[in-house]
């Protein structure tokens, strides 16, 4: 399975840096991903909850 978030808010990668508002135009919610906010998302499809998920969108 791979996860691919998007842009994600990070030192590199600045959700208000000189360069940030052009990938907005182009993402489905028209912001930044967040650390913690992907960590969660991980956790919960590593978790046994997420048994009969089939990554399938």
């Amino acid at each position: 399975m791979a996860l691919q978030p998007g842009p994600v808010d990070t030192d590199m990668n600045p959700a208000d840096g000189e360069s940030a508002e052009q990938p907005k135009g182009m993402m489905a919610l028209a912001r930044y991903g967040k650390d913690d906010k992907i960590a969660s998302f991980v956790a919960d499809l590593a978790g046994p909850e997420a048994g009969y998920v089939s990554g399938a969108r």
